[in-house]
């Protein structure tokens, strides 16, 4: 919906429009003249700010235009006017509420942040439009005759910032092997899991890989896909729109097992199971505790009731990050994991990429294109030429190889057993710990592996420089520096083992 059709439904409402209470967007039956309103599982808000700020009949009269917004526009949408409006009247105390001065005053204060009364000025316009008193006319006059600054876009991607910004391939590759490895060893659960490789392998927003149901697991013409609900749409209904987003195998398999998880959990709550035809309208990720078997599952199923709150995801992020602990090589700290950090990067791997505007608009879900400009006008580049001498450098940084160094053989687990042996051109680099089969490229694939052991006096920088030939070789012949990149964060681990040798072999001679 355009803002011209925003308009029109304003006037085609009853001046003397009034309600009790009202059914948000979302379904959420809101007494209007409470003072918590819960519009959707994502949004709740306080209102009982009104009173110090308000007379009784303008404060009657805000949540009378703040319940149209509640009714016609996305929940999150109508809390963000809640939060601005509120805003205002802190910063115009003493003043006559919503009178050309007091809003001169609040825009001179709000500095970079101007945009903000770009919000105010269409609240107030719908206030006016649908008949209520309060706003004075010249204040209205006035604020059309403005033009508002738009809100800055982008900044954490052009400033390619280390901990907000686009991922670099080397934290994206330790991320998802660092996730990997910890579910496979039990320290992530399956939620978990599902909810960090679906942001690093698709973008999606929290809210849209919260809405989704079973049955957007699609598998067409023998290739997989998630059909995730559109999402931060402003006039559109809750899962009333869709996009299909293509999806690697080991993705939909988690996926899966989390579907699995889900039927189990409901089966169990659901007396004689839950109804076939039901069982595709089961949520994904469901609100633990949400469902009591005296509750109608059929109507509950039609909204948005039984799903996860989209907040839980960022609470995910914060817990995987403390079990995973990715050192980035910019920073020589734990990589930051919050769900925006994840879109940047697809965006921003697009754009280098040389896609345009019109295919990352499409890919990160964006209405229009005001918002994908900023990774193609000036696109960050992180992937630099690595040579020797700065992967040396990085490697403690990165702390990339997650093994343990042994002096020899003898001293590593199942050093005893030639089958745990693994060797390069050169001859034997270490020992693997694991009982378990494993089917990686030895040796390179070794050095980021946990269960790794390299001996002191192994050939290890041998490694190092035929994986830096192959990376110049791989640039040279393809021009595409990605492409050439991909072994960077393996080097960086190789690069730590060379380092932590020379530095033991050191310390030796001069004891």
């Amino acid at each position: 919906m355009k803002a011209n059709d925003m308009l029109s439904m304003v006037s085609d409402i009853d001046p003397h429009y009034t309600c009790a209470k009202f059914i948000s967007r979302d379904g959420y039956e809101v007494i209007t003249a409470s003072e918590s309103w819960c519009l959707s599982k994502d949004v709740t808000f306080n209102l009982s700010w009104l009173s110090d700020h308000l007379s009784h009949e303008m404060a009657k009269n805000f949540r009378q235009v703040l319940a149209f917004y509640a009714q016609t526009c996305s929940s999150r949408h109508a809390r963000n006017l809640h939060f601005k409006i509120k805003e205002y009247l802190k910063l115009s105390v003493g003043q006559v509420v919503f009178s050309p001065e007091s809003i001169i005053s609040y825009r001179a204060q709000l500095l970079e942040e101007e945009w903000k009364l770009g919000s105010i000025r269409a609240f107030l316009r719908t206030w006016v439009s649908i008949g209520y008193k309060g706003i004075p006319s010249e204040t209205l006059l006035m604020m059309e005759k403005w033009r508002i600054k738009g809100n800055e876009k982008g900044f954490a991607v052009q400033s390619m910032c280390p901990e907000n910004g686009p991922l670099t391939d080397i934290e994206m590759d330790g991320i998802v092997s660092g996730v990997l490895e910890c579910y496979s060893n039990g320290k992530l659960e399956l939620r978990d899991t599902c909810y960090a490789m679906t942001l690093a392998m698709t973008g999606r927003r929290p809210v849209q890989i919260t809405s989704l149901k079973i049955k957007d697991l699609e598998v067409v013409e023998g290739r997989y896909f998630i059909n995730f609900p559109r999402g931060k749409q402003r006039y559109g209904k809750w899962r009333s729109a869709f996009g299909k987003f293509p999806v690697v195998e080991d993705l939909w398999l988690l996926l899966q097992s989390q579907a699995k998880s889900v039927k189990a959990f409901f089966n169990e709550r659901v007396a004689g199971g839950v109804p076939a035809r039901l069982v595709p309208e089961l949520p994904l990720f469901p609100a633990m505790g949400a469902y009591s078997a005296t509750e109608s599952l059929e109507e509950l199923l039609a909204g948005d009731f039984l799903h996860a709150p989209a907040a839980e995801i960022s609470d995910a992020m914060s817990f995987v990050k403390s079990k995973v602990r990715v050192i980035s090589e910019r920073t020589g700290s734990i990589t930051h994991m919050n769900p925006n950090r994840f879109r940047y990067t697809l965006g921003t791997n697009l754009a280098r990429e040389g896609k345009g505007e019109y295919v990352i608009a499409e890919a990160l879900d964006h209405t229009d294109t005001q918002n994908a400009g900023v990774y193609v006008r000036n696109i960050p580049e992180f992937v630099e030429q690595i040579d020797k001498a700065v992967a040396l450098q990085l490697a403690p940084l990165a702390q990339a190889f997650r093994g343990v160094l042994v002096v020899n053989e003898s001293d590593a687990l199942r050093g005893g057993d030639p089958s745990s042996r693994i060797c390069s051109s050169r001859g034997g680099v270490g020992n693997c710990g694991s009982f378990g089969f494993c089917g990686a490229l030895a040796p390179v694939a070794c050095y980021t592996c946990s269960h790794f052991q390299p001996w002191l006096d192994g050939p290890h920088e041998h490694v190092l420089d035929q994986l830096i030939s192959e990376r110049d070789n791989v640039l040279q012949m393809t021009r595409d520096a990605k492409i050439a990149s991909v072994n960077d964060r393996l080097i960086l681990a190789v690069s730590d083992v060379v380092t932590r040798c020379k530095a033991i072999k050191s310390k030796s001679v001069h004891v």
